[in-house]
């Protein structure tokens, strides 16, 4: 049941765990004040994502199966459970209400998480193209880059989530507070050009979180900065369920794409893991795991969170190699947000903004997208696409829509590729191994047998071909249908070679069928296709089907 702890590596795992709560701690709270400015009720953000970061760090290790794996609020799911709070903000009675539904969300996000483990959907998950992946990745970094406009210029954030943003860039770049704008391009220059031996020692973030924090009580003292609302210190407590506004479809399908991307970003951080650790993670076991830990972390009223590339690197770097590390994490937070959080309402929130824009900039795939146009532009352009969509529309039309077309490409083109597998061979003078025999028979009868070959998996898009070069036989008196290559038959492709039999059949040719074993006779069998045929005409032998095609022909023919 438990994510295989131990002991054996107490050292290391302390180590691993003390260090990824280090870096935890700012992240949880941008991502808490973040989620808080949308809510409309600021003073809960800070709490929501410091428990966020205890529960889900917590009950994911106990019973994920990634034992290095780090799990914790992160940017792509705070992008989506701040729009889920965005949309409940303008139907809910009060916004305490609205972020009740939006719990309740990511209650629902982590019981469909525990059904995809418990379907063992866990190695289908991440089967998306990396054109999507990479294109509503990079669309929810910029999503997270444009939340954090309005506090990283000093301002409150304007009502409406991103399409808010941009309807009032103009306004919020005019009301800037310089001394903010500031702290917070300090945060980022302390982020972005810390020196490596001092990362070593000292996480950028913690860094330019203590010393944002420094900067503001000693040089900006007095000026009036807007810091972190104060919040409670206490346990949280368990919340019931809230789904009264009329919203419980909406609520379950924004559960549905949040349980889905916590899926993804779990699974492919723990690809990122096994790489690490040169271990196996398992995927079903993880996905009950980020299930469990979203569904408590919802009842407890904190944010939803998924494995984070970034703690789960530092963790193992640091010497973490079984989930104790994880355990000690979530111990080590949960203790700094008991004694420490008074400190916290010292802590500016264009330091927090700094962070979580830094966080955005991360999440864009920069790496794929300078080159996607290079690669192919179908590629950039499904990519571009989904990034579009992402940013102005929402994620889940961006992904349906994105792997929709990328799947209709790849059909087209392994369709176009299988086509090529479907051939009528009349002489011995076309591209196909045959033998001297075949070739002495097929040549013996000057085109009136006629051997109609497939090959390799004959998926839906084949049908046209076999069509195709069913329609463009002449004068023959025998067709051969050769199906001893093929590996698939799917049901399209089935229909379509029952046609051409039956049309055959109906000119007055006589049909002779080769090879058809396995799971592609059992096709044509439910078809009630072979019975069409005497059983003399089915054989597994393309000599023999050849040799009686040519008996059946007549003696003028055969002898032309």
């Amino acid at each position: 049941m438990l994510n295989r702890i131990n002991t054996n590596n107490l050292k290391g795992d302390a180590f691993g765990g003390l260090t990824a709560a280090v870096i935890a701690l700012p992240m949880a709270l941008a991502f808490g004040i973040a989620v808080g400015n949308a809510s409309g009720v600021p003073e809960a953000g800070a709490a929501a994502g410091l428990w966020g970061a205890v529960i889900i760090g917590l009950v994911a290790s106990l019973f994920g199966g990634t034992p290095t794996l780090i799990s914790e609020p992160t940017g792509p799911m705070t992008v989506v459970f701040t729009s889920v709070v965005i949309s409940f903000a303008t139907t809910a009675d009060s916004p305490g209400q609205a972020l009740a539904m939006a719990f309740t969300v990511g209650v629902l996000a982590g019981v469909f998480q525990i059904l995809f483990g418990l379907f063992r959907l866990g190695r289908y998950i991440t089967m998306m193209p990396y054109t999507v992946i990479s294109g509503f990745m990079s669309g929810i970094g910029i999503i997270l880059v444009l939340l954090q406009l309005a506090p990283f210029l000093g301002q409150a954030p304007p009502k409406g989530g991103v399409m808010g943003t941009l309807s009032q860039l103009q306004v919020l770049i005019q009301g800037t507070q310089p001394m903010e704008l500031l702290l917070a391009v300090i945060t980022l220059i302390i982020l972005w050009f810390t020196p490596s031996g001092l990362k070593k020692v000292c996480p950028p973030q913690l860094l330019a979180l203590v010393a944002g924090t420094i900067l503001s009580l000693t040089v900006f003292s007095g000026l009036g900065l807007r810091t972190i609302p104060e919040f409670s210190a206490g346990f949280p407590t368990l919340s019931v369920p809230d789904f009264s506004g009329g919203q419980i479809r909406m609520m379950v399908v924004n559960a549905a794409v949040l349980g889905m991307l916590g899926c993804i970003d779990a699974l492919l951080t723990s690809v990122v893991a096994d790489s690490l650790t040169r271990a196996e993670h398992d995927s079903n076991k993880e996905l009950i795991g980020q299930g469990l830990a979203n569904v408590a972390s919802g009842l407890f009223g904190a944010l939803p969170g998924a494995g984070a590339t970034m703690g789960t690197v530092v963790n193992i770097q640091a010497g973490g190699r079984t989930a104790l590390s994880g355990v000690i994490r979530a111990v080590i937070l949960m203790l700094v947000v008991l004694l420490a959080s008074p400190f916290a309402s010292k802590i500016p929130l264009s330091v927090l903004a700094g962070i979580a824009l830094k966080v955005g900039i991360d999440i864009i795939d920069w790496e794929f997208l300078k080159r996607a146009h290079h690669l192919s532009m179908k590629a950039a352009v499904i990519t571009y696409g989904v990034i579009l969509l992402t940013v102005l529309v929402d994620l889940i039309t961006a992904v349906g829509i994105g792997v929709f077309v990328a799947n209709v490409l790849t059909i087209d083109r392994m369709s176009a590729l299988q086509s090529k597998k479907v051939k009528t061979i009349s002489t011995a003078d076309d591209d196909v191994e045959l033998s001297q025999e075949e070739q002495a028979l097929l040549d013996q009868t000057a085109g009136k047998v006629l051997l109609f070959q497939l090959a390799g998996p004959m998926i839906f898009g084949v049908a046209k071909a076999i069509a195709r070069e069913h329609n463009a036989i002449a004068n023959c008196q025998a067709v051969v249908f050769d199906l001893s290559e093929v590996s698939h038959l799917g049901v399209t492709a089935a229909i379509a070679l029952e046609n051409a039999v039956k049309e055959a059949i109906e000119a007055g040719r006589n049909v002779f069928m080769v090879g058809a074993t396995g799971s592609t006779e059992n096709r044509l069998k439910r078809l009630k296709l072979l019975d069409r045929l005497p059983a003399s005409h089915i054989t597994d032998d393309r000599l023999r089907a050849l040799n009686l095609a040519v008996g059946s022909l007549s003696p003028a023919s055969a002898d032309a």
